[in-house]
């Protein structure tokens, strides 16, 4: 499979303006989280919520900047993310694939909506067991 890449909209989810942009976005999903660019971070104006260690493809850790809420959409789909500050090139990592609920479409090499959920997107939740039910 070759690599993938997406059009995804990004939204300041706390401000109307700057407006939303575009960005093409790497699907990769052995990745966790959408990482951005600073010049992505810097146009939607994107505040700094804290600072994370993360751990680069090489194995080399830095600590970046985790910014937003973003509202992220992508066909018709939307959900409400942070983002990592780091890199050249936007990435769309597993956690914002599954709440938009879409999957890698690898035939045709491409971010789709999952065909199981095609108009509206999908979760599981996981329901909590009370204290009496644990023998």
């Amino acid at each position: 499979m070759g690599l993938v890449f997406a059009d995804i909209e990004l939204h300041n989810a706390r401000e109307d303006a700057p407006l939303p942009m575009t960005v093409n976005a790497l699907v990769v999903s052995g990745a966790l989280h959408l990482c951005i660019p600073q010049h992505v971070a810097n146009q939607l104006k994107l505040p700094v919520l804290e600072q994370r260690t993360v751990t680069l493809a090489d194995d080399s850790e830095r600590l970046v900047d985790y910014v937003g809420p973003i509202r992220e959409r992508f066909a018709n789909r939307q959900c409400l993310v942070g983002a990592l500050v780091v890199g050249e090139q936007a990435l769309l990592g597993a956690i914002p694939m599954e709440d938009l609920d879409v999957l890698i479409d690898p035939a045709r090499q491409m971010l789709t909506p999952n065909p199981a959920n095609p108009n509206i997107a999908a979760s599981v939740a996981m329901g909590v067991r009370s204290s009496s039910n644990w023998h």
